[in-house]
């Protein structure tokens, strides 16, 4: 046992105490945010350069439309069309298919649009771009609903129907086992379930790769030959994977004081708005509307706090913690086993791909069981050992069984302990093996091995 802690000990002081270690267990958080924010800020960068678009309109009823300078009441904004240059065509469409062109498009209209709305077309000599679809979409589907209107010759129709159409806001309200109501929110709970899940997915991932990755490294630098004439094989696996979990755990816990951190900084920033809407605002109608507007939003962020508040979150952080340590030690231990058993990079591959498509498959029944949390994809998925971590995560928001709960978490932890034990006997073995690649039939004979 002395041997174990050692093991352990010498694990984790060696990767906490790398500066690669402190500085990506900082930067980390910033990474991820930045990787999802990237594509969106991206996305949201216009070209200077106009690209010219041809109108051919032979009923001359929508071309105003797009060449007229300004869009609004169109169904599209100005700052959406200013990357494209609307100007009219005449004569065959196939005129304008030539390279010399500078021509990005050639949309066609052929006939009234409101008694065939398939009388439009665009050309282009590449796949036609989707913001162009759908600002020319927007906008004679904007028009068109107003020729319709006009036909029934009613004054003042258009405001007519613009009053019927209603934004319904509904509320879900949760019972308690004592009758008492609170505010839900399912898209949050959906949120945070899927967030935890992916987690889960990425730190097994991460965490069961690293063991792998120190494994062959003292494999192939003969390292091990010295240790485990001091350790037991079956020591120096488990020692491996206690001492990355325990470097998992202070990540989770230096990612979770951050966020907190962060959290606390913004509610006091945010706390002297809300308080005050009209600070500075006062005396005119713009400042009235102005407060209401953000008397609104401030009623809008207290029932989202409020239903934050109400979402089982030290159920769904306790449970995180049981889940990803029971999905940790049983694939860890499947990443130890191969790590002994390969030689090279090369030959893990054909052991590793059942199991990432294993985790893959997780991961998009995780998704497909957002939307039916009860439904027998999500209770059969979050039974199963090798997809219960992920796939529970998602339904614990929205409130699962003791039973069921209970229930996932000895399946995984006795698959665990089996994949553990099956992994020791590949690792013992495998860990002193050089030169040879070992097939699925060679590795089950050191299984049986005694």
């Amino acid at each position: 046992m002395n041997n174990l802690g050692i093991v352990i000990g010498r694990e984790y002081m060696t990767r906490v105490k790398k500066k690669s270690f402190l500085i990506l267990t900082i930067l980390m958080p910033f990474l991820i945010a930045a990787l999802c924010a990237f594509p969106v800020i991206l996305g949201s960068i216009k070209d200077d350069e106009q690209k010219q678009v041809v109108i051919m309109d032979k009923t001359e009823k929508y071309l105003p439309l797009f060449t007229n300078t300004g869009t609004a009441g169109n169904g599209a904004s100005d700052d959406e069309m200013k990357g494209y240059k609307f100007v009219p065509g005449a004569g065959d469409v196939q005129l304008y298919n030539n390279e010399e062109l500078d021509i990005e498009a050639v949309v066609c209209i052929t006939g009234d649009l409101t008694s065939d709305p398939n009388a439009i077309k665009i050309y282009s000599r590449n796949e036609v771009q989707n913001d162009l679809i759908r600002y020319v979409g927007r906008i004679l589907d904007t028009q068109v609903h107003k020729d319709k209107l006009a036909a029934y010759n009613i004054p003042q129709l258009e405001n007519i129907v613009s009053d019927l159409q209603t934004s319904i806001n509904i509320k879900t309200v949760k019972w308690g086992d004592n009758g008492e109501e609170t505010l839900s929110s399912s898209e949050l709970a959906m949120a945070l379930g899927l967030i935890s899940a992916i987690l889960i997915y990425m730190f097994v991932l991460m965490y069961g790769a690293m063991v792998m990755q120190g494994v062959m490294e003292e494999k192939t630098n003969r390292i091990i030959e010295v240790i485990v004439g001091s350790v037991k094989p079956f020591q120096l696996m488990m020692g491996k994977i206690i001492g990355v979990m325990l470097v998992g755990f202070t990540q989770m816990f230096v990612w979770g004081a951050m966020l907190l951190g962060i959290s606390a900084l913004v509610g006091i920033s945010v706390m002297p708005s809300m308080a005050d809407p009209t600070i500075g605002i006062e005396g005119s109608n713009v400042a009235q509307q102005t407060a209401l507007q953000a008397m609104e939003n401030n009623d809008s962020s207290a029932e989202f706090m409020q239903a934050i508040s109400n979402l089982p979150l030290a159920e769904i952080v306790i449970m995180f913690l049981f889940f990803f340590l029971g999905g940790y030690i049983l694939y860890s231990s499947f990443y130890a086993a191969i790590g002994a058993a390969v030689n090279s990079q090369e030959d893990s591959s054909q052991f590793m791909t059942p199991m990432v498509i294993i985790m893959v498959f997780a991961l998009y029944a995780a998704m497909g069981s957002a939307e039916n949390t009860d439904g027998p994809l999500a209770f059969w998925a979050s039974m199963f050992p090798l997809t219960s971590p992920i796939v529970m995560m998602v339904r614990i928001p929205f409130g699962v069984p003791l039973w069921q709960e209970l229930l996932s978490l000895a399946i995984l932890y006795a698959t665990a302990l089996l994949f553990v034990w099956v992994g020791g006997k590949i690792y013992r073995i495998g860990i002193l093996m050089y030169g040879k690649k070992p097939t699925v039939k060679e590795m089950w004979k050191w299984m049986k091995y005694s």
